[in-house]
Protein backbone atom coordinates (compact mmCIF):
# COMPACT_ATOMS: atom_id res chain seq x y z
CA UNK A 1 0.00 0.00 0.00
CA UNK A 2 2.60 2.53 1.00
CA UNK A 3 4.36 1.65 -2.01
CA UNK A 4 1.48 2.32 -4.38
CA UNK A 5 0.82 5.88 -2.20
CA UNK A 6 4.62 7.56 -2.74
CA UNK A 7 4.32 6.17 -6.26
CA UNK A 8 1.43 8.82 -6.60
CA UNK A 9 3.39 11.54 -4.34
CA UNK A 10 5.97 11.25 -6.47
CA UNK A 11 4.67 11.65 -9.63
CA UNK A 12 2.34 15.01 -8.23
CA UNK A 13 6.35 15.85 -7.55
CA UNK A 14 7.05 15.67 -10.74
CA UNK A 15 4.51 18.09 -11.52
CA UNK A 16 5.66 20.21 -8.75
CA UNK A 17 9.18 20.89 -9.86
CA UNK A 18 8.56 21.39 -13.16
CA UNK A 19 6.78 24.04 -12.41
CA UNK A 20 9.01 24.94 -9.51
CA UNK A 21 11.93 25.46 -12.29
CA UNK A 22 9.35 27.87 -14.50
CA UNK A 23 11.64 31.22 -15.16
CA UNK A 24 8.34 32.46 -13.77
CA UNK A 25 9.05 31.48 -10.55
CA UNK A 26 12.07 34.11 -9.86
CA UNK A 27 10.76 36.69 -11.30
CA UNK A 28 8.04 36.64 -8.47
CA UNK A 29 10.57 36.26 -6.00
CA UNK A 30 12.48 39.53 -7.52
CA UNK A 31 9.01 41.45 -7.48
CA UNK A 32 7.99 40.33 -3.68
CA UNK A 33 11.73 41.10 -2.90
CA UNK A 34 10.85 44.76 -4.57
CA UNK A 35 7.30 45.59 -3.04
CA UNK A 36 8.60 44.02 0.71
CA UNK A 37 11.82 46.41 0.19
CA UNK A 38 9.04 49.24 -0.27
CA UNK A 39 10.36 49.97 -3.88
CA UNK A 40 7.56 47.58 -5.69
CA UNK A 41 7.68 47.63 -9.62
CA UNK A 42 3.20 46.67 -9.11
CA UNK A 43 1.29 45.63 -6.82
CA UNK A 44 1.68 41.64 -5.85
CA UNK A 45 -1.58 39.64 -5.80
CA UNK A 46 -2.15 36.75 -3.11
CA UNK A 47 -4.85 34.55 -2.62
CA UNK A 48 -4.86 32.10 0.53
CA UNK A 49 -7.43 30.29 3.32
CA UNK A 50 -9.40 28.98 0.27
CA UNK A 51 -12.89 27.04 0.83
CA UNK A 52 -11.04 23.98 -0.93
CA UNK A 53 -14.06 21.36 0.19
CA UNK A 54 -16.18 23.80 -3.12
CA UNK A 55 -12.60 23.29 -5.39
CA UNK A 56 -13.06 19.92 -6.71
CA UNK A 57 -13.65 20.23 -10.45
CA UNK A 58 -12.72 17.07 -12.75
CA UNK A 59 -11.25 15.03 -9.58
CA UNK A 60 -7.83 17.32 -9.69
CA UNK A 61 -8.51 17.53 -5.48
CA UNK A 62 -9.47 13.89 -5.44
CA UNK A 63 -7.19 11.96 -3.55
CA UNK A 64 -5.79 8.46 -4.21
CA UNK A 65 -3.34 7.39 -1.30
CA UNK A 66 -5.32 5.28 1.64
CA UNK A 67 -2.28 6.07 4.21
CA UNK A 68 -3.71 8.95 6.13
CA UNK A 69 0.03 10.36 6.80
CA UNK A 70 0.94 10.14 3.11
CA UNK A 71 -2.91 11.97 2.21
CA UNK A 72 -1.66 14.69 3.71
CA UNK A 73 1.38 15.05 1.67
CA UNK A 74 -1.26 14.18 -1.36
CA UNK A 75 -3.29 16.89 -0.94
CA UNK A 76 -0.95 19.64 -0.40
CA UNK A 77 0.56 19.05 -3.84
CA UNK A 78 -2.77 18.67 -5.88
CA UNK A 79 -3.83 21.75 -4.46
CA UNK A 80 -0.66 23.43 -4.97
CA UNK A 81 -0.99 22.33 -8.41
CA UNK A 82 -4.75 22.96 -8.43
CA UNK A 83 -3.83 26.67 -7.68
CA UNK A 84 -0.93 27.16 -10.19
CA UNK A 85 -3.71 25.95 -12.76
CA UNK A 86 -6.33 27.65 -12.16
CA UNK A 87 -5.68 31.27 -9.33
CA UNK A 88 -1.66 31.41 -9.44
CA UNK A 89 -2.01 35.59 -8.81
CA UNK A 90 1.92 35.85 -7.70
CA UNK A 91 2.04 32.62 -6.07
CA UNK A 92 5.52 31.08 -6.05
CA UNK A 93 6.11 27.23 -6.10
CA UNK A 94 9.63 26.05 -4.93
CA UNK A 95 11.58 23.97 -5.49
CA UNK A 96 11.93 22.01 -2.16
CA UNK A 97 9.51 20.71 0.75
CA UNK A 98 9.47 21.83 3.77
CA UNK A 99 9.25 18.92 6.44
CA UNK A 100 8.49 20.03 10.05
CA UNK A 101 10.81 19.23 12.85
CA UNK A 102 8.28 17.21 15.41
CA UNK A 103 8.75 20.43 18.07
CA UNK A 104 6.25 20.24 20.86
CA UNK A 105 5.11 22.19 23.93
CA UNK A 106 3.93 25.55 21.93
CA UNK A 107 1.24 26.59 23.82
CA UNK A 108 0.08 27.25 27.82
CA UNK A 109 -1.72 23.95 28.43
CA UNK A 110 -5.13 25.50 28.04
CA UNK A 111 -7.88 23.10 25.91
CA UNK A 112 -10.59 25.53 24.29
CA UNK A 113 -14.13 24.67 25.47
CA UNK A 114 -17.03 25.58 23.25
CA UNK A 115 -19.92 25.26 21.30
CA UNK A 116 -20.11 24.92 17.68
CA UNK A 117 -22.64 25.33 15.40
CA UNK A 118 -22.47 23.50 11.16
CA UNK A 119 -23.97 25.03 8.37
CA UNK A 120 -22.45 23.49 6.01
CA UNK A 121 -21.07 19.59 6.83
CA UNK A 122 -18.15 19.61 4.55
CA UNK A 123 -17.16 22.92 5.32
CA UNK A 124 -14.22 23.43 8.68
CA UNK A 125 -15.98 27.07 8.77
CA UNK A 126 -18.07 27.07 11.72
CA UNK A 127 -19.71 29.02 14.91
CA UNK A 128 -18.19 29.41 18.42
CA UNK A 129 -19.41 30.15 21.47
CA UNK A 130 -16.69 29.75 23.75
CA UNK A 131 -16.45 29.10 27.46
CA UNK A 132 -14.87 31.84 29.87
CA UNK A 133 -12.12 30.36 31.57
CA UNK A 134 -11.07 33.40 33.27
CA UNK A 135 -12.78 35.32 35.40
CA UNK A 136 -10.57 35.64 38.73
CA UNK A 137 -7.23 36.19 39.68
CA UNK A 138 -7.29 32.38 40.56
CA UNK A 139 -7.41 31.55 36.92
CA UNK A 140 -4.44 32.84 36.09
CA UNK A 141 -2.84 29.50 37.76
CA UNK A 142 -4.56 27.90 34.29
CA UNK A 143 -1.89 29.63 32.21
CA UNK A 144 1.49 27.39 31.76
CA UNK A 145 4.65 28.12 30.96
CA UNK A 146 5.54 26.36 27.67
CA UNK A 147 8.42 23.43 27.46
CA UNK A 148 9.87 22.86 23.86
CA UNK A 149 10.78 20.00 23.54
CA UNK A 150 12.12 17.82 20.40
CA UNK A 151 11.15 14.68 19.25
CA UNK A 152 14.43 14.16 17.08
CA UNK A 153 13.46 10.31 16.41
CA UNK A 154 10.37 11.56 15.07
CA UNK A 155 11.95 13.89 13.01
CA UNK A 156 14.61 11.27 11.60
CA UNK A 157 11.90 9.57 10.82
CA UNK A 158 9.95 12.45 8.55
CA UNK A 159 12.86 12.99 7.12
CA UNK A 160 13.56 9.29 5.91
CA UNK A 161 10.13 9.57 4.65
CA UNK A 162 10.40 12.60 2.89
CA UNK A 163 13.47 11.44 1.35
CA UNK A 164 11.41 8.40 -0.20
CA UNK A 165 8.87 10.64 -1.40
CA UNK A 166 10.76 13.45 -2.84
CA UNK A 167 14.34 12.34 -3.44
CA UNK A 168 15.81 12.91 -6.45
CA UNK A 169 12.67 15.12 -7.46
CA UNK A 170 12.26 18.23 -5.05
CA UNK A 171 14.92 19.54 -2.25
CA UNK A 172 14.11 18.54 0.91
CA UNK A 173 14.12 20.87 3.98
CA UNK A 174 13.80 19.85 7.70
CA UNK A 175 11.87 23.20 9.13
CA UNK A 176 11.69 24.30 12.43
CA UNK A 177 8.62 25.97 13.87
CA UNK A 178 6.84 29.17 12.90
CA UNK A 179 6.14 31.01 15.62
CA UNK A 180 2.56 32.43 16.76
CA UNK A 181 2.51 35.03 19.03
CA UNK A 182 -0.23 36.68 19.08
CA UNK A 183 -2.11 37.10 22.93
CA UNK A 184 -5.32 38.16 21.99
CA UNK A 185 -6.71 36.00 19.48
CA UNK A 186 -5.90 33.09 21.51
CA UNK A 187 -7.45 34.51 25.19
CA UNK A 188 -10.08 35.18 22.42
CA UNK A 189 -11.08 31.56 22.45
CA UNK A 190 -10.58 30.63 25.94
CA UNK A 191 -12.78 33.53 27.01
CA UNK A 192 -15.32 34.65 24.35
CA UNK A 193 -14.89 37.76 22.83
CA UNK A 194 -17.57 39.44 24.53
CA UNK A 195 -15.74 38.64 27.70
CA UNK A 196 -12.33 40.08 27.16
CA UNK A 197 -14.41 43.37 26.33
CA UNK A 198 -16.25 43.71 29.24
CA UNK A 199 -12.87 42.64 30.95
CA UNK A 200 -11.59 45.70 30.13
CA UNK A 201 -14.15 48.11 32.38
CA UNK A 202 -15.01 45.26 34.69
CA UNK A 203 -11.34 43.41 35.97
CA UNK A 204 -8.85 45.63 33.98
CA UNK A 205 -6.04 44.28 36.66
CA UNK A 206 -6.84 40.49 35.23
CA UNK A 207 -6.67 41.25 31.87
CA UNK A 208 -3.32 43.05 32.49
CA UNK A 209 -2.06 40.37 34.30
CA UNK A 210 -3.36 37.46 31.73
CA UNK A 211 -1.56 39.47 29.28
CA UNK A 212 1.87 39.87 30.85
CA UNK A 213 2.17 36.22 31.78
CA UNK A 214 1.09 35.29 28.42
CA UNK A 215 3.97 37.62 26.98
CA UNK A 216 6.37 36.44 29.07
CA UNK A 217 5.66 32.64 28.46
CA UNK A 218 5.68 33.88 24.64
CA UNK A 219 9.45 34.76 25.58
CA UNK A 220 10.71 31.98 27.02
CA UNK A 221 9.22 29.98 24.49
CA UNK A 222 10.95 32.38 21.49
CA UNK A 223 14.05 31.46 23.99
CA UNK A 224 14.03 28.21 24.15
CA UNK A 225 13.55 27.54 20.31
CA UNK A 226 16.45 29.89 19.86
CA UNK A 227 18.70 27.92 22.27
CA UNK A 228 17.72 24.15 21.02
CA UNK A 229 17.87 25.29 17.27
CA UNK A 230 14.01 24.89 16.56
CA UNK A 231 13.66 27.97 14.93
CA UNK A 232 12.34 27.92 11.25
CA UNK A 233 14.53 29.33 8.14
CA UNK A 234 13.77 32.45 6.63
CA UNK A 235 9.69 32.19 5.52
CA UNK A 236 8.63 32.30 1.71
CA UNK A 237 4.90 33.09 3.27
CA UNK A 238 4.09 35.48 6.25
CA UNK A 239 0.67 35.03 7.51
CA UNK A 240 -0.80 35.02 3.45
CA UNK A 241 1.57 37.25 1.84
CA UNK A 242 4.97 36.48 0.38
CA UNK A 243 8.03 36.73 2.90
CA UNK A 244 10.99 36.86 0.65
CA UNK A 245 13.03 39.75 1.55
CA UNK A 246 16.78 40.86 1.12
CA UNK A 247 16.83 41.52 4.45
CA UNK A 248 16.58 38.57 6.43
CA UNK A 249 17.60 36.16 7.21
CA UNK A 250 20.86 38.79 7.58
CA UNK A 251 24.37 38.98 8.42
CA UNK A 252 25.76 36.41 10.98
CA UNK A 253 23.03 33.86 10.38
CA UNK A 254 23.47 30.40 11.29
CA UNK A 255 21.24 27.46 9.61
CA UNK A 256 21.35 25.37 12.79
CA UNK A 257 20.47 28.23 15.17
CA UNK A 258 18.13 30.52 13.74
CA UNK A 259 16.90 33.75 15.90
CA UNK A 260 13.62 35.67 15.59
CA UNK A 261 15.99 38.42 14.07
CA UNK A 262 16.08 35.95 11.23
CA UNK A 263 12.73 35.75 10.56
CA UNK A 264 9.33 37.46 9.86
CA UNK A 265 6.56 37.46 12.79
CA UNK A 266 2.97 38.56 12.16
CA UNK A 267 0.53 40.18 15.15
CA UNK A 268 -2.52 40.66 15.30
CA UNK A 269 -5.64 41.64 18.26
CA UNK A 270 -8.24 41.66 16.00
CA UNK A 271 -10.42 41.97 19.15
CA UNK A 272 -9.77 45.15 19.49
CA UNK A 273 -11.49 46.52 16.43
CA UNK A 274 -13.72 48.03 18.48
CA UNK A 275 -11.79 49.71 21.29
CA UNK A 276 -10.44 53.10 21.42
CA UNK A 277 -6.70 53.69 20.13
CA UNK A 278 -5.60 54.51 23.66
CA UNK A 279 -6.92 50.98 25.05
CA UNK A 280 -5.52 49.24 22.03
CA UNK A 281 -1.70 51.38 22.05
CA UNK A 282 -2.00 50.44 25.87
CA UNK A 283 -3.06 46.65 26.25
CA UNK A 284 -1.73 45.59 22.83
CA UNK A 285 1.35 47.74 21.41
CA UNK A 286 2.75 48.39 24.75
CA UNK A 287 2.14 44.40 26.01
CA UNK A 288 3.50 43.06 23.43
CA UNK A 289 6.56 45.15 22.28
CA UNK A 290 8.55 42.87 23.94
CA UNK A 291 7.93 40.07 21.29
CA UNK A 292 7.72 42.70 18.25
CA UNK A 293 11.37 44.24 18.81
CA UNK A 294 13.12 40.57 18.83
CA UNK A 295 11.73 39.83 15.32
CA UNK A 296 13.67 41.18 12.35
CA UNK A 297 10.45 42.00 10.06
CA UNK A 298 6.79 42.40 11.28
CA UNK A 299 3.62 41.93 9.31
CA UNK A 300 0.90 43.31 11.73
CA UNK A 301 -2.82 43.27 11.51
CA UNK A 302 -5.46 40.59 10.07
CA UNK A 303 -9.42 41.61 9.83
CA UNK A 304 -9.10 44.77 12.56
CA UNK A 305 -9.55 48.22 10.68
CA UNK A 306 -6.35 49.89 11.27
CA UNK A 307 -7.16 52.89 9.35
CA UNK A 308 -7.90 54.52 12.49
CA UNK A 309 -5.10 53.34 14.98
CA UNK A 310 -2.16 53.81 12.55
CA UNK A 311 -0.31 56.30 15.27
CA UNK A 312 -0.75 53.46 17.39
CA UNK A 313 0.81 50.95 15.04
CA UNK A 314 3.57 52.98 13.47
CA UNK A 315 5.30 52.40 17.66
CA UNK A 316 5.75 48.62 16.33
CA UNK A 317 9.49 48.00 16.18
CA UNK A 318 10.61 46.90 12.72
CA UNK A 319 7.24 47.30 10.71
CA UNK A 320 6.80 46.52 7.30
CA UNK A 321 3.37 45.54 6.36
CA UNK A 322 -0.12 46.63 7.83
CA UNK A 323 -3.15 44.81 6.84
CA UNK A 324 -6.04 46.95 5.79
CA UNK A 325 -9.44 45.00 6.06
CA UNK A 326 -12.15 45.36 4.33
CA UNK A 327 -13.92 47.55 6.83
CA UNK A 328 -11.06 50.30 6.71
CA UNK A 329 -11.58 53.50 5.25
CA UNK A 330 -9.70 53.29 1.91
CA UNK A 331 -7.82 56.57 1.97
CA UNK A 332 -7.12 57.42 5.86
CA UNK A 333 -5.39 54.48 5.59
CA UNK A 334 -3.22 54.81 2.34
CA UNK A 335 -3.03 58.31 3.94
CA UNK A 336 -1.69 57.24 6.80
CA UNK A 337 0.88 54.62 5.69
CA UNK A 338 2.41 56.50 3.28
CA UNK A 339 5.19 55.55 1.73
CA UNK A 340 6.62 53.78 5.16
CA UNK A 341 5.17 50.28 4.87
CA UNK A 342 3.20 48.06 2.59
CA UNK A 343 -0.36 48.78 2.59
CA UNK A 344 -1.78 45.25 2.77
CA UNK A 345 -5.10 45.41 0.45
CA UNK A 346 -7.73 42.62 2.35
CA UNK A 347 -10.35 42.60 -0.13
CA UNK A 348 -13.58 41.90 0.60
CA UNK A 349 -14.18 37.59 0.19
CA UNK A 350 -17.66 38.35 0.33
CA UNK A 351 -18.09 39.27 -3.28
CA UNK A 352 -17.53 36.14 -4.28
CA UNK A 353 -20.33 34.77 -2.30
CA UNK A 354 -23.00 36.56 -3.48
CA UNK A 355 -26.04 35.31 -5.22
CA UNK A 356 -24.09 36.33 -8.62
CA UNK A 357 -21.03 37.26 -8.91
CA UNK A 358 -20.41 40.28 -10.23
CA UNK A 359 -16.89 40.94 -11.88
CA UNK A 360 -17.28 44.87 -12.49
CA UNK A 361 -17.96 45.47 -8.59
CA UNK A 362 -14.43 43.66 -7.85
CA UNK A 363 -12.44 45.62 -10.35
CA UNK A 364 -14.01 49.05 -9.35
CA UNK A 365 -13.04 48.09 -5.78
CA UNK A 366 -9.71 46.92 -6.37
CA UNK A 367 -8.95 50.01 -8.99
CA UNK A 368 -10.11 52.27 -6.53
CA UNK A 369 -8.21 50.80 -3.79
CA UNK A 370 -4.93 50.75 -6.41
CA UNK A 371 -5.11 54.78 -7.26
CA UNK A 372 -5.81 55.12 -3.92
CA UNK A 373 -2.53 53.54 -3.22
CA UNK A 374 -1.03 55.53 -5.91
CA UNK A 375 -2.25 59.09 -4.81
CA UNK A 376 0.09 58.33 -1.75
CA UNK A 377 2.97 56.01 -2.72
CA UNK A 378 1.74 53.43 -1.09
CA UNK A 379 3.83 50.37 -2.13
CA UNK A 380 0.38 47.57 -2.47
CA UNK A 381 -0.21 44.05 -2.46
CA UNK A 382 -3.78 42.29 -2.51
CA UNK A 383 -4.34 39.54 -0.23
CA UNK A 384 -7.58 37.53 -0.65
CA UNK A 385 -8.17 35.37 2.70
CA UNK A 386 -10.95 34.11 4.62
CA UNK A 387 -13.01 32.86 1.55
CA UNK A 388 -15.38 30.78 3.53
CA UNK A 389 -17.88 30.27 0.40
CA UNK A 390 -17.55 30.72 -3.46
CA UNK A 391 -21.17 29.61 -3.77
CA UNK A 392 -19.84 26.01 -4.83
CA UNK A 393 -18.50 27.94 -8.30
CA UNK A 394 -15.08 27.52 -8.29
CA UNK A 395 -14.69 29.48 -10.97
CA UNK A 396 -15.67 32.62 -9.44
CA UNK A 397 -11.95 32.41 -7.87
CA UNK A 398 -10.41 31.65 -11.18
CA UNK A 399 -12.22 34.94 -12.39
CA UNK A 400 -10.94 36.79 -9.07
CA UNK A 401 -7.73 35.91 -9.98
CA UNK A 402 -7.59 36.61 -13.34
CA UNK A 403 -8.83 40.37 -12.63
CA UNK A 404 -6.90 41.20 -9.83
CA UNK A 405 -3.90 40.54 -12.43
CA UNK A 406 -5.37 42.64 -15.17
CA UNK A 407 -5.49 45.42 -12.27
CA UNK A 408 -2.10 44.78 -11.09
CA UNK A 409 -0.34 44.77 -14.28
CA UNK A 410 -2.45 48.09 -15.68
Amino acid sequence: MLKTDILIIRELAKQAAEVAALPVQEEKRALWRKLNSKQPERPMVMIDQVCWHEMNVDDELTLRCRDEELRGWEYSLRKTLYQWRHFPGDMVVEDFVRVPKAVEGLNFGIQVEETTLITDASSDVVSHSYVNQFETMDDLEKIKMPVVTHNSRETARRMDLAEEMFGGILKIREEGAVPYVSVWDPLATWMGPENILYGFFDNPELMRAIAEKMVKGYNSMLDQLEDQGLLCHPQSYIHCTGAWTDELPGSGFDPAKPTTRNIWMYGLAQVFSSVSPAMFYEYEIEMCRPLFERFGLVYYGCCDPLDGKMNEVRAIPNLRKVSMSPWVNKERGAEEIGKDYVYSCKPNPAHLASVTFDEDLVRRDLMETKKICEQYGCPLEFILKDISTVAYQPQRLWRWAEIAMEVAQS
